[in-house]
């Protein structure tokens, strides 16, 4: 028995068609100024509850009125080329159907989280890493998405309602959650792995072939 589906979000039910990577620009606008970044500022950006604009008054990089607005055009653009995969929006909408809570898990800087949640309304249970302060493949995060579902991972058995995750990243899709009790799965989009799309894992997890990776 499934009682709850995590689902991780880019690369898995969004993908990104205009990429501009305004945070790497931003970054490198900072070590063209001599600021000294980090190489954990990915991480920073991921974990801190802060804007774009916050994110870079906080580094301490400088930015002119038309620097600023370039960078914050190329946010836009990556933010508004934001789409749900369809095959997502039918897996999502599939297991909820059959009555298994949904929730996403997922590592993002402070502007890409309502985007998330505009595509995905119907979804109420998150745990985003910049509103936590912690990203997978850390166990609280997967704890944390699990807490706001109203189910408790760890169980193994038929007889528990199991909590099962799909994403992209084997690291923080599949092994992180195998680590709280959450059976994980590794989506590769490419078809080379053993689930390729969304209907796939839903199929396999909705008929009960919970034989998964670990």
């Amino acid at each position: 028995m499934i009682s709850a589906a995590i689902f991780d979000a880019f690369g898995t039910i969004v993908r990104i068609r205009q990429r501009t990577n305004p945070y790497g620009a931003l970054f490198r606008e900072g070590r063209r100024q001599g600021v000294v970044l980090t190489p954990n500022c990915t991480h920073f950006a991921m974990t801190a509850n802060l804007t774009f604009d916050q994110m870079a008054d906080h580094l301490s990089i400088e930015l002119s009125p038309s620097k600023r607005a370039e960078l914050n055009d190329a946010l836009g653009k990556e933010l508004a080329s934001i789409e749900p995969y369809p095959d997502a929006l039918e897996a999502i909408a599939r297991f909820q159907e059959s009555g298994v809570i949904i929730g996403i898990c997922s590592n993002l800087a402070q502007p890409f989280g309502p985007m998330i949640r505009k595509a995905f309304p119907h979804v109420q249970c998150h745990a985003f890493s910049y509103e936590l302060g912690v990203m997978k493949p850390t166990p609280e995060i997967y704890l944390a998405v699990c807490r706001e579902m109203g189910v408790e991972a760890g169980h193994r058995h038929a007889g528990k309602g199991r909590v099962v995750m799909i994403g992209d990243s084997r690291k923080c899709d599949r092994d992180g959650p195998g680590g709280v009790g959450i059976m994980g799965y590794h989506l590769d989009r490419s078809g080379l792995g053993q689930i390729s799309d969304l209907m796939q894992f839903t199929h396999r997890v909705i008929g009960h072939d919970c034989t998964g990776e670990w």
